[in-house]
């Protein structure tokens, strides 16, 4: 009962990442962002390769980029091709399945064997005995967490929400629209990546096949939240991410463990 608990905290705090993710796109910027799916196997595809290469550290770094750059295509079929939002995110999504395969050098899967990752080394230190896996994804996803709180309250961050609401009265105070949607797209799409890249490093593999339906689980863990939390703050929000995470964990762990 104790793995149960354990293994459900650990998954509920790396997939609450995508929670953040879609609150940013989808609540915040008001974009259903369809890159998620493959978004997330970039992530794990880019963490696995560079940390099987003895980099367990830049990986992270490297995957966080790489989302970066699948959120500004996004972006920039939206804003610059006029390409709806919607769309952008499926040609996007669509275009990096064959990415992802290149990353993976041409396989659909690819493992870490004896090579050290994230986890393996805070293991190697013996702090958090054997809780490792849980403080290391905690303390991952907490600091994203309090980054994307403070990047919200800052004045980018604040025109990034005003172009949710409304992009037309942004425009009117000189403020463009396609840099705040562009910015919040690359923040989003790398919270993404870095939940992939984290889950990566955790399992020790990457299949392209591993982002199917995240998205859907993404903004289930966000209704959960934010029935059970609210929507007052930005700090809220982010603590409903978590928290709905978390909860749809347990469940999914509830359903497997009685059958």
């Amino acid at each position: 009962m104790i793995y149960v608990i354990q293994t459900a905290l650990e998954l509920g705090f790396m997939y609450a990442l995508v929670a953040m993710a879609l609150f940013l796109s989808y609540r915040i910027l008001d974009i259903a962002d369809l890159t998620t799916d493959s978004g997330f196997v970039l992530g794990a595809a880019v963490s696995v390769t560079v940390a099987a290469a003895g980099h367990p550290f830049l990986a992270i770094l490297a995957a966080m980029a790489a989302g970066s750059c699948a959120g500004f295509v996004t972006a920039f079929l939206q804003t610059r091709l006029g390409v709806p939002s919607i769309l952008a995110g499926i040609v996007t999504n669509t275009g990096l399945y064959t990415v992802n395969l290149m990353v993976m050098g041409w396989s659909s899967n690819v493992s870490l064997l004896k090579q050290d990752t994230l986890f393996t080394l805070l293991k190697n230190t013996g702090i958090g005995g054997s809780w490792y896996k849980l403080l290391l994804a905690a303390g991952i996803t907490i600091a994203a967490g309090v980054f994307l709180v403070w990047f919200l309250g800052t004045r980018i961050g604040l025109s990034i929400r005003a172009t949710g609401d409304n992009a037309d009265m942004v425009r009117a105070s000189s403020v463009n629209p396609v840099f705040t949607i562009t910015v919040g797209l690359c923040i989003s799409n790398a919270l993404t990546a870095l939940s992939g890249a984290v889950v990566g490093q955790y399992q020790k593999s990457a299949d392209i096949n591993g982002g199917t339906g995240i998205v859907v689980i993404g903004l289930a863990c966000l209704i959960i939240g934010e029935t059970l939390i609210g929507r007052r703050s930005m700090g809220r929000n982010v603590i409903a991410a978590i928290v709905g995470s978390i909860v749809y964990r347990f469940i999914y762990a509830v359903i497997l463990k009685t059958g």
